[in-house]
């Protein structure tokens, strides 16, 4: 057998996380392999955040033309799905190929190496007949994959996930949605407004649970109104195709339809990962991490594959930790003895490393950042849309704190009001009454997504209330509303 080929760092998987390791790594001058079975940049640009918003950006289109009659005069708007679909296959995804990305890593400096990736022992790494040694460790970017629930008659029959539903070019005339959160509800509305009949069937009590309950009346109730039929605390039983349409045996009743989408969750994969060949359970759900994305020693995990989030912000926040704290490794490594004759490359990662550890939200200049949570923003890109950032108010009390509310419906706002058709939101604050700050917020509405921006800034930076409470809030916008919510915030 061939003896393993020593290189500096292994990315083991190349999502938006592991890419960017990867090849701001190899840009620093580091000897990088990126290992990527299926397609460079992950899940985010081929079925994700990427080519579901140009659904949505469509769907809202149509939405907005029709409330042309309530605001305008009188419109009238024929759904195509075509161009979406041709956008989405040219313009996203160059047709599920990632060429362009494999040559922007490699133009980076990086190797790249197509196959799975799999531990041999510390620092060793097999992808098919080749085994690399890394010097400074190896980075896990293996992502999530749709985790299907063990469902009578499911697993035998041609039903959806996320990709299929992306990559459609036809759409059905009927849609069953197993899967209530937000990929389920995003799809559902995108599909209804284009004019498929769509059924969602959510086991919990609500839609949306994560979030606050006031951000799933708000999200039910919109995607009602557009013809959406949902039931909740109905859990699928049984699943059956007969080669035309899906029956789903529910809570004692059936529903059908021509198509089945299941988006119920994702799950880690970590048995493919040779894990037990390092010391590392690989039964968990998820690679626990610490504040600088450790899993054990010389290896590190970024993205969906820790279980904090599965968002491509998050991928990319702790790819900067990583990257950082592998650049100081490089850099400490130039005083001692150098076998690997990289002293010259660790010099020109010192400044990198320096820059990206100054940067670090919790680090002091100089040092590797640390991962802090607290302030983590999340958006359901329904319409109206649902961003949140830190706790919602039951975890909140959960954990013991002294909570105070402040609540607002959007529509009683003068934005909202001028808004109109389609003003529905609110904005909701969940303060800690002791330590006078915010800890968590809600926003949604219109603009949602882009109103939370500020809550995000108030949570993270723990933003004393008085201080909120005397801001000037621009009018009129969507984020004046806030300054209501302050003057509401009270102990419930």
């Amino acid at each position: 057998m061939a003896e393993p080929e020593q290189v500096d760092v292994v990315v083991v998987g190349l999502g938006v996380g592991g890419e960017e390791v990867a090849g701001r790594l190899a840009e620093a001058g580091l000897s990088v392999v990126g290992i990527e079975r299926d397609l460079v940049g992950g899940e985010c640009p081929y079925w994700g955040c990427i080519p579901s918003k140009m659904m949505i950006r469509a769907a809202n289109a149509l939405a907005e033309a029709r409330r042309v009659n309530g605001l305008a005069g009188t419109a009238q708007v024929q759904p195509d799905w075509a161009p979406v679909a041709k956008r989405i296959r040219e313009e996203a995804t160059d047709t599920w190929d990632d060429r362009v990305a494999v040559e922007r890593f490699t133009g980076r400096g990086g190797r790249f190496v197509r196959g799975s990736g799999r531990f041999e022992g510390p620092g060793r790494v097999r992808v098919g007949d080749q085994v690399f040694e890394a010097r400074y460790g190896v980075v896990l970017g293996t992502g999530t994959r749709p985790s299907v629930p063990p469902i009578e008659g499911l697993a035998d029959t041609p039903y959806w996930t996320n990709h299929q539903a992306i990559e459609v070019e036809e759409l059905p005339d009927s849609l069953l949605v197993l899967g209530g959160g937000a990929i389920g509800l995003e799809l559902s509305q995108v599909f209804a407004r284009f004019g498929v009949r769509v059924t969602v069937l959510e086991a919990l009590d609500r839609v949306l649970a994560v979030e606050e309950p006031e951000a799933s009346e708000v999200a039910a109730a919109a995607l009602r109104a557009d013809g959406v039929e949902i039931h909740t605390g109905v859990r699928a039983e049984r699943v059956d195709h007969d080669g035309r349409a899906f029956t789903v045996r529910a809570g004692g009743s059936e529903f059908t339809a021509e198509r089945l989408l299941v988006v119920t969750g994702r799950r880690a994969h970590l048995d493919e990962l040779g894990l037990d060949t390092v010391g590392i359970d690989a039964t968990r759900r998820f690679l626990p991490v610490d504040d600088r994305m450790h899993v054990a020693d010389d290896i590190w995990a970024v993205g969906d594959v820790t279980g904090e989030g599965a968002f491509t912000h998050i991928a990319m926040y702790q790819a900067a930790i990583v990257i950082a704290d592998i650049l100081d490794r490089a850099r400490h490594a130039r005083a001692g003895a150098d076998p690997s004759g990289t002293a010259s490359v660790v010099g020109g990662a010192m400044g990198a490393a320096s820059r990206l550890g100054a940067s670090g939200s919790s680090g002091s200049a100089g040092t590797v950042p640390r991962a802090d949570y607290r302030a983590l923003p999340r958006v359901t890109f329904t319409d109206p849309e649902v961003g949140a950032v830190g706790l919602t108010e039951q975890q909140a009390r959960d954990r013991g704190i002294n909570v105070q509310v402040g609540f607002t419906k959007l529509g009683s706002s003068t934005r909202g009001w001028i808004h109109g058709v389609g003003d529905e939101g609110f904005i909701k604050l969940v303060a800690d009454a002791d330590q006078g700050v915010l800890i968590g917020a809600t926003s949604a509405g219109p603009a949602g997504g882009e109103v939370l921006s500020g809550l995000v800034v108030a949570v993270h930076a723990a933003v004393p209330l008085s201080q909120l409470r005397h801001m000037i809030y621009a009018y009129p916008t969507f984020h004046r509303a806030i300054e209501d919510a302050l003057r509401n915030l009270r102990s419930i």
